[in-house]
């Protein structure tokens, strides 16, 4: 499933696959072409499972760490300047110490013009999980949770200047109607989601359903993600 993952999102989000790496070869990055920005979308092939997770990045990264476990989250795996974390609610991510990304890729530009952009992680929360998690997240991150003025059930973390981190994708989090485990899934803005939608069809993704602003999306290796009726910036 790596591979057939690894070419969708290559010739969807318009990048090149770095050499991979790791002790099972299974982590390789996204790279945008020369002066499209910095590369911030990695892979991970994985055992079982599938989804997406946040790697947060920290000058001071044992600061991080303290923080995270103040706020609830259980440091599972770490090394010098790594650790693999658990959030409030189960929630795995990683911290790590910063890598110097700072410019957010350019937008890609499909065979017939549509512009899009993956520029998003949505964390799906249970309502008994939501608070805890959104104040974990601000905690952590130094962000403000903003409220959606338009979906009730959305907020996202706001970068603000002086923050500790500057995320080249944006946090949102979504409020479910139902109980279930924590997860995460990836947003593609698309200047029009119904010609990104046949686009990505034509790479090998499926149609799962249209929602209210948004069509879901299931790649090639299995993964939902979401294809989003917003123009994309940059």
């Amino acid at each position: 499933m790596f591979e057939e993952s690894a070419r969708f999102w290559t010739a969807a989000t318009g990048t090149t696959l770095s050499p991979r790496r790791g002790d099972r070869d299974e982590f390789a990055t996204l790279l945008p072409a020369d002066g499209a920005g910095d590369a911030s979308v990695k892979l991970q092939g994985v055992l079982s499972g599938n989804g997406a997770h946040i790697d947060l990045e920290f000058d001071d990264f044992e600061g991080a760490l303290a923080r995270a476990a103040g706020l609830g989250g259980t440091v599972v795996e770490r090394d010098e300047a790594w650790a693999y974390v658990n959030s409030p609610s189960g929630y795995g991510l990683c911290v790590t110490a910063w890598h110097g990304a700072r410019r957010t890729p350019r937008p890609f530009v499909a065979p017939d013009g549509t512009r899009s952009r993956l520029d998003q992680v949505c964390i799906d929360l249970a309502p008994s999980v939501h608070d805890t998690e959104a104040e974990f997240w601000s905690g952590l991150s130094g962000l403000r949770v903003v409220p959606s003025r338009r979906w009730e059930e959305f907020s996202w973390l706001e970068p603000h200047s002086g923050s500790p981190v500057s995320p080249p994708l944006e946090i949102l989090f979504q409020r479910l109607d139902e109980e279930r485990p924590t997860s995460g899934h990836l947003d593609v803005s698309s200047s029009d989601a119904d010609a990104s939608r046949r686009w990505h069809e034509s790479l090998g993704a499926e149609f799962v359903r249209e929602g209210a602003n948004w069509l879901v999306m299931r790649d090639p290796g299995g993964g939902v993600y979401c294809l989003i009726r917003r123009e994309p910036g940059g």
